[in-house]
C-alpha cells in the first residue's frame, strides 16, 4: 500500500486489497473512493468485494469508476459530492493514483489556485499540466 496524502483530507494511492483496509481505517480515514472499473481488475478486488470489506470496518465506500481517456463530468462530480459528504479525510485509489488525482484537481476547479492543482499531485509524479486548460474552464464556469 502506497498512500499519498494531496491534502491533510484528501490523499491518493495505487490500487488496494481488502487487507488494507485495517490499516486505512487506522491511519483514519473515514472514506474509501473507488476511482477504478471492475473491468480492469481481479473479481476478488471488484466494487461489491472491496465496499463489503470497507464497511464491515465502518470505513464509507463510494464507487466512482473512472475509465481510463474517458473522464466524465458526473465523474468529477461524483468525486467532488463523496469529498464534501466525508467525515474525515478522504482515501481514493485507482490502478496508479493518477485518476484519483485528475478527478481531485478538477473537483477542485475555482477552488484552489490552478498551479497548486497541477504542483501538489506532480510531487508525487502525477503529471497534471495538461489540464490546465480544463481547471481553468471549470473555475471560470463557476
Amino acid at each position: 500500500m502506497d498512500i499519498r496524502a494531496l491534502t491533510p483530507d484528501y490523499a491518493v494511492s495505487p490500487q488496494i486489497e481488502p487487507g488494507d483496509l485495517p490499516a486505512i481505517k487506522a491511519a483514519g480515514y473515514t472514506t474509501v473512493i473507488d476511482n477504478r472499473p471492475d473491468g480492469e481488475i481481479p473479481p476478488h478486488l471488484h466494487t461489491d468485494a472491496m465496499r463489503h470489506a470497507a464497511e464491515a470496518l465502518g470505513l464509507t465506500f463510494v464507487a466512482n469508476p473512472v475509465i481510463g481517456g474517458a473522464l466524465t463530468m458526473d465523474n468529477v462530480t461524483a468525486q467532488a459530492a463523496a469529498i464534501a459528504a466525508a467525515t474525515g479525510p478522504v482515501l481514493a485509489y485507482c490502478a496508479s493514483g493518477n485518476r484519483s488525482s485528475v478527478v481531485w484537481a478538477l473537483a477542485h476547479a475555482g477552488k484552489r489556485p490552478v498551479d497548486e492543482l497541477v504542483g501538489i499531485p506532480a510531487r508525487f509524479g502525477y503529471q497534471l499540466d495538461h489540464l490546465r486548460p480544463q481547471i481553468e474552464a471549470l473555475a471560470r464556469q463557476g
